[in-house]
C-alpha cells in the first residue's frame, strides 16, 4: 500500500501500556503472576458498582445515555459545580483528545512536563502541534521553567498531580503563582487521575480555581481509585464555556451503559474508597521502610505508585522480575533509564515484588 500518512502523524511513537497477564502466561508460562505495572486498583472494583453493572445487562440492546445524565448530576453534585460544568469520557485519555481537537492546529504549541504522562505529547502531535517538554527538576514538576516555556502560540499547558511516573505533588500555592502568570487565553489542564491517594494537608485544591473561573480544566478519572480500569469512565471539570466546546466533538455514546451506572455507585461508596486510601497508604509506608531496609533510593509519592531507582539498566530489571512472575514498569520510555515504577499492589503482592526483587539484583550483580 502507498499511505500517504501526514508527518505529525508519523512522528508519534505509539503508546505501549503495561504488559498485561495474559501476555506473561503467553511468552514465559508464568500463570501465578502478579501485575503491578498499571496502577490498578488491587482490590478489585466497588460492590456497589458491581451490584449497578449486573442490573444493567438486561438492557445491553439499547444505546446508553448519550448525555450520560444521571453520571454528570452525581459528578455535579459530588463537586459543588454545576452540570454544565462537567463532561464525561471514555477514559480520561478521551477528554485529552477532546482538548486537543477543540484547540489545537498545526500552528500551536502544547507546554508538558518531562517525563509525564506520554500521552500530552501524543495527543498534541495528533492535532499538529508542536509538545515542549519541560524537563523536571529533582523529579519534580518545574513550574517556573515552565512558565518560561509559555509563548504566543501555547494553547495548552498539561501538568500531572500527583505526576506520574514519579507521585510527587505541587503545593497549592506554587500553582495558583504560576496561573497568574499566564496569559488569559492558555489553558491549564490539572490531570489528577491519583488525587484521591494525595494525603491529606498536601498538593493542589484544584477546585478553588473553577470557582474562580480560572481557564483550569480538571481531570479525574474512576480507572485508580474506584477500580473501574476496565471500563473506562473518566471526566473534566471546567468552565462552562470549555464544557459546551468539548461537548461538539464529543464523540455519542462515548460512555457505556454498564461504566456510567458503575462509576455512579463507586462515587457513592465512602467507604470502599477509604479501604482502598488506607490500604494504599499503609503498603506504600511498608514498601518505604523495606526499599530503605535494602538501601534501594525511591521517590516518595502521593499517588499509588512508586517510582525505584534499581543499579542496573531499568529493562534488564523489568526482564528479569518478568521471568520471576512478577510485572512492573520499565521507565525506559520516560526517559528514566535506571528506574522502575511499581503499582501498590495487596499486601501478598508486594512481599511476592520485594523476593523476587532480591532475586533479581543478587542475580543481575553475579553477572556483572
Amino acid at each position: 500500500m502507498k499511505l500517504r500518512i501526514p508527518p505529525h502523524i508519523a512522528s508519534i511513537a505509539p503508546y505501549v501500556p503495561g504488559k498485561p497477564l495474559e501476555e506473561l502466561a503467553r511468552q514465559y508460562g508464568v500463570t501465578d503472576a502478579v501485575k503491578l505495572a498499571s496502577n490498578e486498583n488491587p482490590l478489585g472494583p466497588s460492590p456497589l458498582a458491581l451490584d449497578a453493572v449486573r442490573k444493567c445487562l438486561d438492557g445491553l440492546n439499547r444505546y446508553p445515555d448519550g448525555a450520560g445524565h444521571d453520571l454528570v448530576e452525581g459528578l455535579a453534585a459530588a463537586h459543588n459545580l454545576k452540570p454544565g460544568q462537567v463532561v464525561i469520557g471514555n477514559g480520561s485519555d478521551d477528554l485529552l483528545a477532546m482538548l486537543a481537537r477543540v484547540f489545537l492546529d498545526d500552528d500551536s504549541q502544547v507546554v508538558v512536563p518531562h517525563p509525564s504522562f506520554l500521552m500530552y505529547s501524543i495527543v498534541a502531535r495528533s492535532a499538529g502541534a508542536l509538545p515542549v517538554e519541560v524537563p523536571l527538576k529533582n523529579l519534580a514538576i518545574d513550574l517556573p521553567a515552565m512558565a518560561g516555556a509559555v509563548n504566543e502560540k501555547t494553547r495548552l499547558v498539561f501538568i500531572c498531580c500527583p505526576n506520574n511516573p514519579t507521585g510527587t505533588v505541587l503545593g497549592h500555592g506554587q500553582l495558583e503563582s504560576f496561573l497568574n502568570d499566564l496569559p488569559d487565553n492558555v489553558i491549564v489542564v490539572l490531570d489528577e487521575a491519583y488525587v484521591e491517594f494525595v494525603r491529606a494537608g498536601e498538593g493542589v485544591q484544584s477546585l478553588e480555581f473553577l470557582a474562580q473561573e480560572r481557564p483550569v480544566v480538571v481531570l479525574r478519572t474512576f480507572s485508580k481509585v474506584y477500580g473501574l480500569a476496565g471500563l473506562r469512565v473518566g471526566y473534566g471539570l471546567m468552565p462552562v464555556q470549555i464544557a459546551d466546546l468539548l461537548n461538539r466533538v464529543r464523540m455519542p455514546f462515548n460512555v457505556n451503559s454498564l461504566a456510567q451506572a458503575a462509576a455512579l455507585a463507586a462515587l457513592r461508596d465512602a467507604e470502599f474508597l477509604e479501604k482502598t486510601r488506607s490500604m494504599i497508604h499503609a503498603e506504600m509506608d511498608r514498601m518505604y521502610a523495606a526499599l530503605a531496609k535494602r538501601g534501594i533510593e525511591y521517590c516518595p509519592s502521593q499517588a499509588n505508585f512508586l517510582l525505584i531507582k534499581v543499579r542496573y539498566p531499568a529493562e534488564r530489571v523489568f526482564e528479569a522480575l518478568l521471568r520471576q512472575g512478577v510485572i512492573v514498569r520499565s521507565m525506559k520510555s520516560y526517559a528514566l533509564d535506571d528506574y522502575i515504577r511499581l503499582s501498590i499492589g495487596l499486601p501478598a503482592e508486594n512481599d511476592r515484588f520485594l523476593a523476587a526483587f532480591d532475586k533479581v539484583l543478587s542475580l543481575l550483580a553475579d553477572e556483572g
